[in-house]
């Protein structure tokens, strides 16, 4: 299995993710903020990648790359960041969602209590 089909993987799962969570919570992060994340994740990837490359940190076996490099950082590296800016918002809002949720059925039964105590 090559690094890219690796990546592949784990993108698919991120974006399916993703869009469930987008779904459970009936609203998506805005597109803009999305977009500026990835190019800040993407460009950072670069620079960073290449800086780490440069130094010896790690070397990838080019028998499992596809070939292709921004800097010295292979293609590959930049599925991770861009799995991150499609499940991570949508995990958030999700569980942001899921949260408001409760706290008014909580405020609900609350108030129900209240008035049933009071009679």
């Amino acid at each position: 299995m090559t690094y890219l089909q690796l990546s592949a993987v784990f993108l698919v799962v991120a974006a399916g993710g993703g869009l469930l969570a987008a779904l459970v919570a009936r609203r998506g992060p805005h597109p803009g903020a999305l977009g500026a994340t990835a190019l800040i994740l993407l460009l950072l990837t670069a620079v960073f990648d290449t800086v780490m490359i440069a130094t010896g940190l790690f070397h990838y076996s080019t028998a499992h790359l596809v070939g292709v490099h921004l800097g010295l950082a292979p293609v590959e590296d930049f599925t991770y960041p861009v799995a991150a800016v499609l499940l991570l918002p949508a995990l958030w809002t999700a569980l942001r969602a899921r949260r408001s949720r409760q706290d008014t059925s909580d405020a609900g039964a609350e108030h129900a209590g209240r008035r049933e105590g009071s009679a």
